[in-house]
């Protein structure tokens, strides 16, 4: 695993896009520094964080997106399955070494709160906390990126579809609350999101079992709450829109509280993503 974590860090080194990545980032700091805190007056610089999470649904998916990709591409991935090493490892590695190209901004970031706190009262336990689950935040949406890499040899392709779903994901609840509150309205809303589920599954995996599968588990489950528990539908689809949405965890620690649940929640999205990323890859092994 260090041997793929050195090579990889070694090619993000001499990587434009790395600098850029970098760049683009504290660009983002940068405003929004100036619009909140220097323009604005304010001392809170969870808001400036709040403000640049946005640009992370964007510039994070750039960067991953040739990651296994671009492997799959130049046939260079065969040379991965030939190493004498665990793909856990290979995984673990290349994931470890995007997580470090996004540590260098956060590094830099980490000073904006000091700097301001001489010129004004900033509350440094909340803005760190804050600092501490947006570099969660990032490593989350580091891991989806990388799984969706994993799946097509089209770097275009893997950043669009990671970009739409974490667009998606960043919208969930506003867009769920012009879904009517009653059970019938949770319901067509499952159903979309069932159907949603099976077409990117099956465009991606080229596995219609496991396409029609979940729909149908999703449909399963709606269907017996229906008949058997019908009031717990009614405005259910905003509950679970704002649990599942990686923002809203993120949301809760600029207003103030460490929240471990968000903390346990973004670490299980890592695992679960640089675990489907391992399947991906075993299953192309063996193909």
């Amino acid at each position: 695993m260090t041997a793929v974590l050195k090579h990889e860090l070694r090619g993000y080194s001499h990587s434009l896009s790395t600098y850029l990545f970098c760049a683009f980032l504290l660009a983002f700091v940068g405003i929004g520094a100036m619009i909140y805190n220097i323009q604005s007056s304010v001392a809170s610089f969870e808001l400036v964080l709040k403000f640049v999470c946005i640009g992370l649904v964007v510039i994070l998916p750039v960067l991953t997106m040739r990651v296994i990709a671009e492997e799959k591409k130049q046939k260079t991935d065969q040379l991965l399955y030939a190493l004498p090493l665990k793909l856990t490892q290979i995984v673990l590695g290349k994931y470890l070494a995007l997580v470090t190209v996004f540590l260098i901004p956060v590094a830099v970031i980490s000073v904006y709160p000091l700097i301001f706190s001489r010129f004004g009262d900033v509350y440094l336990l909340t803005a760190y906390g804050s600092l501490f689950a947006f570099f969660l935040l990032g490593a989350a949406i580091i891991a989806i990126g990388m799984f969706i890499s994993s799946l097509t040899e089209n770097q275009g392709f893997a950043a669009g579809i990671s970009i739409a779903l974490l667009l998606l994901n960043y919208y969930s609840v506003k867009l769920s609350e012009y879904v009517s509150a009653t059970a019938f309205g949770s319901v067509a809303g499952f159903c979309v999101i069932a159907l949603a589920a099976a077409w990117l599954i099956g465009h991606l995996t080229k596995n219609e079992i496991l396409a029609w599968g979940t729909a149908f588990m999703i449909l399963l489950g709606v269907g017996l709450t229906l008949v058997f528990n019908r009031s717990a539908l009614e405005g259910l689809l905003p509950k679970v829109f704002s649990k599942m949405s990686l923002f809203n965890r993120f949301y809760v620690f600029t207003d103030g509280v460490f929240d471990l649940t968000s903390v346990v929640f973004f670490i299980t999205v890592i695992v679960f993503f640089l675990f489907l990323s391992v399947q991906s890859l075993e299953k192309r092994r063996y193909n």
